[in-house]
């Protein structure tokens, strides 16, 4: 028999915070789901709970993000410089010190947050430089995340002043569009380029909670598996349209597609992939 986990405030305020539920009922998930939190994300949604998106981009709380290509926009960066207050974070000389990190990010051309430690920048080591800021400021800080992608034209956006960085791949070199998909990214925070490329366990999971759902109104009790089965299926293509890229609305013009809107601009034009960091 397995042991129940003591459920802290700290738990609750943490699910609090990244699903925007209620104290009870975050204390109730925590409870039904053994302090597990996915799980109990999981359980909120099957009450029928509309929770915050949970992402991966989210990552350290306060830091510096900054997104940036080579010369030729065949190479993309999207690098967090952490730290731990909003003060430092938006301190125009630790702006400029992530800056200058980034910048040998993509002057030589790095490929992890291993080998970005080992550039060096005006004669120091960028973990030298990083300890020696740490010592200076009093507050632990460092690389948080190191993204690099690669595709024949890479697009860069940093949005609200350095919390959010966007890198979108395309397959042709289209300016004004990768900048128009990075904002869209920005602004609807897609999981995915299109359904193909949402992982078989998202969608398992998502499949899961909408029949949960389901079953637990009164308006389906008695309706067959069946049934059950093509509502569900008909919930999960809205839940694609809403998460993937290509079936969003564009936000520069609601009545098309983001699909729509890249063969408006040129009939083969793809985004390859993207990637969306934000601070959280």
């Amino acid at each position: 028999m397995s042991t129940a986990v003591a459920i802290t405030a700290a738990d609750i305020n943490k699910l609090r915070q990244a699903t925007g539920a209620g104290m009870m009922d975050c204390r109730k998930a925590l409870t039904e789901a053994n302090g597990d939190f996915e799980g109990a994300i999981d359980w909120l949604r099957k009450q029928g709970q509309k929770v915050a998106a949970k992402r991966s981009d989210r990552e350290a709380k306060e830091g510096v993000i900054i997104a940036a290509t080579t010369a030729d926009n065949k190479t993309g960066f999207a690098i967090t410089i952490s730290c731990e207050t909003d003060f430092v974070s938006k301190n125009a000389d630790f702006v400029a010190f992530a800056q200058s990190i980034a910048d040998a990010a993509v002057s030589n051309d790095v490929k992890s947050a291993e080998e970005l430690s080992e550039v060096t920048v005006n004669g120091a080591k960028v973990g030298d430089l990083i300890n020696d800021k740490l010592a200076a400021i009093g507050e632990k800080i460092g690389i948080a995340r190191f993204e690099r992608i690669e595709a024949p034209y890479i697009a860069s956006y940093i949005h609200g002043a350095n919390r959010m960085g966007v890198l979108v791949a395309l397959n042709q070199t289209q300016p004004e569009a990768g900048r128009d998909v990075a904002m869209q990214i920005a602004a609807m925070n897609p999981l995915a380029v299109d359904a193909d490329s949402v992982p078989a366990a998202t969608i398992e999971r998502e499949r899961a909670i909408v029949i949960e759902t389901m079953k637990a109104d009164p308006k389906m009790a008695g309706k067959p598996d069946e049934m059950v089965a093509k509502i569900a299926e008909g919930k999960l293509n809205a839940f694609f349209k809403e998460q993937t890229l290509l079936a969003q609305p564009f936000v520069k013009d609601g009545s098309k597609s983001v699909a729509e809107y890249l063969k408006s601009v040129s009939a083969d034009l793809k985004v390859v992939q993207f990637v969306r960091v934000a601070l959280g």
